[in-house]
């Protein structure tokens, strides 16, 4: 199958890469609103289109993976592009899937494509494996923990603050809410009690610092519900010391079967990822498969991974998978 990348960021860069370790897929090339020959792949050999000249490849592409920001790209990106082509993206504003999914699908089953939103680790795998421990132990609590790590999407809505030239921003789990869960008291905990933020930010010359602050610990959605702390730091010292993007998290169930509920049990995920994106460009190339599977089978319109048969993701027929993985 024929992939494409909208978009080449380090998410796009990742994507790059996890096309070239599946043979049962090749990059068609990559779409950027940058001038195409001032931009470096990371294979030489990979070809580079304008943005705007996309649609003219229309019949070329099977899957178009769509590498833009969740804060203002994905919202206007997909819904245009689902019409034309069988697409994914990672869009993880957690509160606004609803109104993203509602809108790529009108545009998705106008086209007769299917287009697939959210996918990655959160959400996407963490989100699988909610459902899956929810389903398994009705009775009990879903408890979430992201970090400590580089958040993509946060980063760039930093970014994109009148003023800011680069930043990083790290989610840190609280210790003492994660060991309340883990010692399966089940605590009721806030938003505020269960993460921080902390923000790395490069100021361009003479912005205004302060409001920079106040736009980035108000921003609803990013840092509103959280403590956020931010610290301005010099270009240097945001490549010296910020310029690796590791992430993970854990998502734990606590729940408890029996007669009288006396037998308690814990489900836990947990991921280490020394490069956010690379893992997450991983997830979207397995899940572009299964666009690709679904809309060969005559499927259409918005779906999430909780619409996909495991099967779908992978490239091994169905006998290895009995006879190696069931």
């Amino acid at each position: 199958m024929k992939i494409g990348i909208y978009g080449y960021g380090n998410l796009g860069k990742g994507v790059e890469c996890a096309v070239k370790q599946n043979p049962d897929m090749e990059l068609f090339g990559i779409f950027t609103r940058r001038e195409p020959s001032t931009v470096k792949t990371v294979f030489c050999d990979t070809p580079v289109y304008k943005a705007d000249d996309v649609l003219n490849y229309k019949n070329d592409i099977d899957v178009l993976v769509i590498c833009g920001g969740s804060a203002t790209d994905l919202p206007k990106m997909t819904p245009m592009l689902a019409e034309h082509f069988n697409v994914i993206d990672s869009f993880d504003t957690h509160a606004k899937i609803p109104e993203h999914f509602a809108n790529v699908d009108i545009s998705a089953q106008k086209g007769g494509k299917v287009a697939m939103i959210s996918v990655g680790w959160d959400p996407g795998m963490f989100s699988l494996n909610r459902l899956y421990a929810t389903a398994i132990l009705p009775n009990g609590n879903d408890y979430t923990f992201w970090g400590t790590g580089v958040s993509q999407g946060h980063s760039d809505a930093i970014r994109r603050i009148e003023g800011v030239e680069d930043a990083r921003q790290y989610t840190v789990p609280v210790e003492e809410a994660l060991e309340r869960v883990r010692n399966m008291e089940n605590p009721e905990l806030t938003t505020r009690e269960k993460h921080t933020r902390v923000c790395y930010v490069v100021a361009k010359e003479g912005a205004d610092k302060a409001k920079i602050e106040h736009e980035i610990v108000t921003m609803p959605n990013y840092f509103a519900d959280y403590d956020t702390t931010v610290h301005f730091i010099t270009k240097e010292e945001l490549m010296r010391d910020h310029a690796g993007i590791p992430h993970g998290g854990v998502v734990i169930r606590c729940g408890a079967t029996g007669k009288d509920l006396d037998n308690k049990h814990t489900i836990e995920y947990k991921l280490k990822l020394d490069s956010n994106p690379e893992f997450t460009a991983s997830v979207l190339v397995a899940y572009a498969r299964a666009v690709y599977k679904m809309n060969s089978r005559g499927d259409k319109g918005c779906k999430t991974v909780f619409d996909v048969a495991p099967a779908d993701t992978i490239n091994v027929s169905r006998e290895y998978m009995l006879a190696h993985m069931l």
